[in-house]
C-alpha cells in the first residue's frame, strides 16, 4: 500500500480484499498486540461517534493508544498552517488520522508527514465507511463479486466512496439520486475504469424503484450533511420520493440487506422503524468500523 489512505483509489483490488480479509479475521480471532508503543493522532475539524470511538478502540486494542485533537485545540489553518501542523506531528506520533471538510487538507497533510495519513472523511469521500461497508457485505454474503449493491439518495462522500470500493472487488454498483445530486465526474470516471477492470456494472438512474429491484443490498445515508444545514429544506424537497422505506426494500431480494452508514434521521432518508427490520444490518456495518480499521492500522503502522 502506499503511505497514506485518503481515497479508495488508493488500493489495488488485491489490497482491498487483503484488508476485508484481514479485518474478518482479526474480528473471528482477537488482535495481537501489532501497534505497542506506537501513537496515532486523532485530528478533528467534525465531531463524531463512531469515527472517534472506533479509531480510539482499535489503537487499545492493537496495543498503542491514540491522542485526540479538537478544532479548538489545532485551528488548522487557522491558528498554524497545515503543513506545519504535519510536520510538527510527525516527530510525536506514528499516524494521523483527520476527519476534516477539505479534501485539500488531508492532502497537504499527507504531502508534508512523514508518517501514514488518513482520510476519517473528507468532503470529498469517506474510505473507511466504505471498507467496512464491504467487510460488512463480505461476512453476510459469504462474497463480494457479484453481488448488486443500490444506493438511494445524495452523491455524498459516502457515496462517491461506496461506488469506487464496490467497482473496485466486482459489485455491480447502482446509484438512483435526483438531477443535482450526482457523485462527481471525477469519481465517475475512476468507477468506470474500476469497473472494466472487475467486471461488474455501474448504472446511474432517476428512479429508486429501478435500483432496488432484485437488488443484494439497499443502501441509504442522510440527505444532509453536516454543513449543509442551510439546505435542509432544499433538500427534503429534492429527495422527495428517495425515501427507503418497506416497500421500496421489498422490491430487493428476499435475503436483501439494509446498510446506513449512520446517524440516521428517521422519517427522512429511511422510514421510522426501518432500522430494527431483520433485514437492517446497520449496527454490525458500524461495529465493522472497528475491525476493518484496525486491519488499515496494523497494515500502515505496524512497520515503520
Amino acid at each position: 500500500m502506499k503511505k497514506d489512505f485518503l481515497s479508495i483509489a488508493d488500493l489495488d483490488r488485491k489490497e482491498a480484499e487483503h484488508l476485508i480479509e484481514q479485518a474478518h479475521r482479526m474480528k473471528r480471532e482477537g488482535t495481537p498486540p501489532l501497534l505497542a508503543g506506537r501513537t496515532l493522532a486523532l485530528l478533528f475539524e467534525k465531531p463524531s461517534l463512531r469515527t472517534k470511538v472506533s479509531f480510539d478502540t482499535a489503537m487499545y486494542q492493537l496495543g498503542g493508544h491514540s491522542i485526540y485533537l479538537s478544532p479548538e485545540e489545532v485551528g488548522l489553518g487557522k491558528r498554524e498552517p497545515v503543513a506545519d501542523v504535519a510536520r510538527v506531528l510527525s516527530r510525536y506520533v506514528d499516524g494521523i488520522t483527520a476527519r476534516t471538510f477539505s479534501h485539500e487538507t488531508l492532502r497537504i497533510l499527507a504531502s508534508h508527514s512523514s508518517v501514514p495519513v488518513i482520510n476519517a472523511l473528507s468532503d470529498l469521500e469517506h474510505p473507511c465507511q466504505a471498507l467496512s461497508d464491504l467487510l460488512t457485505l463480505y461476512e453476510k454474503k459469504g462474497r463480494l463479486a457479484g453481488l448488486t449493491l443500490a444506493y438511494i439518495g445524495d452523491g455524498n462522500n459516502v457515496a462517491s466512496s461506496l461506488l469506487l470500493s464496490a467497482c473496485l472487488v466486482g459489485i455491480n454498483f447502482r446509484l438512483a439520486s435526483p438531477p443535482g445530486y450526482d457523485v462527481s465526474a471525477e469519481v465517475l470516471n475512476q468507477g468506470e475504469e474500476f469497473a472494466a477492470l472487475s467486471g461488474s456494472r455501474l448504472q446511474l438512474t432517476r428512479s429508486p424503484h429501478e435500483a432496488a429491484d432484485n437488488a443484494d443490498v439497499v443502501y441509504t445515508d442522510v440527505w444532509t450533511s453536516m454543513g449543509q444545514e442551510t439546505e435542509a429544506e432544499k433538500r427534503r424537497l429534492a429527495f422527495s420520493g428517495y425515501q427507503v422505506d418497506n416497500k421500496l426494500l421489498s422490491l430487493a431480494k428476499g435475503d436483501a440487506v439494509l446498510l446506513h452508514p449512520l446517524p440516521a434521521h428517521h422519517g427522512e432518508e429511511i422510514s421510522a422503524g426501518l432500522l430494527d427490520d431483520p433485514r437492517s444490518v446497520v449496527f454490525d456495518q458500524a461495529e465493522n468500523r472497528l475491525h476493518l480499521q484496525k486491519a488499515l492500522l496494523a497494515k500502515l503502522m505496524a512497520n515503520p
